[in-house]
């Protein structure tokens, strides 16, 4: 129930249709006896920043999910960022700070390294290839690299993306082997789609599965579906794949934890979550 004294989390993205998180929050929330709901927001870009200074003077807002398109824009738009947000050029969540501003950080990355570990898969050492360097793309780039990956291959549609992301990864980790404008993923342990492609009917695979060595683990971060067109080619193909709301539910303890609402297991989370795709 939704009352005068409930707190607000605004979730914002645009379009809204594909939107996880409430099923899994507002279950956890009501388990918990946590007054809090999370409000899914349809906001489209030339719209997001007026948009996001309006809900910042709410009063019952404790702050924001964010996702696509808008993780790059929110990094120029919070009051103050962490470092894990700047590395990442994005950020996906804002808390809303006893004076008013807006704190950024990100989890995207955190969330799909722990998605990976818990499959048993050895980060350090490895070598992945991320397509798709936006904010998500440069959050899990940035957490593999933290995680010791050995070499990162990079593609995005738009080379600047990746020239950039590029060069702030080799800013803070200079030994990190980082190629971009490369999208093959043969002799990559870990295969990550970080675009939307897969969102909408009729989407091209981002990359050629025949190309995918058997022994990789490709992971997904779109979640209109829980297998996409390409983990269900990677699967038929003998790979162990990642769904795009394993790192949802790996990412979203440390959301409740910046948020002010304790924590959960990914496990606990799961146990009560009402997904529906």
């Amino acid at each position: 129930m939704i009352t005068g004294k409930t707190t607000l989390i605004a979730h914002l993205g645009y379009p809204t249709e594909a939107f996880k998180a409430p099923m899994i929050y507002n279950p956890w929330f009501e388990r918990q006896n946590i007054d809090a709901v999370v409000v899914p927001m349809g906001v489209k870009p030339e719209d997001y920043p007026a948009t996001l200074a309006a809900l910042a003077r709410l009063t019952n807002l404790r702050g924001a999910l964010v996702t696509m398109p808008h993780k790059i824009t929110t990094l120029s738009l919070a009051d103050a960022v962490t470092p894990t947000a700047r590395i990442a050029g994005a950020c996906n969540a804002l808390l809303k700070r006893a004076d008013g501003t807006l704190l950024g950080d990100q989890f995207d990355g955190a969330g799909f390294v722990r998605g990976a570990q818990q499959k048993g898969r050895r980060i350090a050492g490895a070598r992945v290839l991320v397509v798709g360097c936006g904010g998500v793309g440069s959050a899990i780039a940035a957490s593999l690299a933290a995680a010791g990956a050995a070499a990162i291959s990079l593609f995005d549609n738009h080379a600047a993306a990746a020239d950039a992301l590029r060069e702030r990864l080799m800013q803070h980790y200079p030994d990190l082997l980082v190629r971009t404008a490369w999208n093959d993923p043969a002799g990559h342990d870990i295969v990550v789609n970080a675009t939307p492609l897969g969102m909408k009917d009729g989407d091209p695979l981002p990359l050629d599965v025949e190309r995918i060595d058997p022994q990789a683990l490709v992971g997904e971060v779109v979640m209109k579906a829980e297998y996409t067109p390409l983990l269900r080619a990677a699967r038929a193909r003998g790979c162990e794949v990642q769904v795009g709301t394993d790192m949802l539910f790996e990412m979203i303890p440390a959301y409740l934890e910046f948020f002010g609402f304790g924590s959960a297991t990914a496990d606990e989370l799961r146990a009560v979550s009402q997904i529906r795709y």
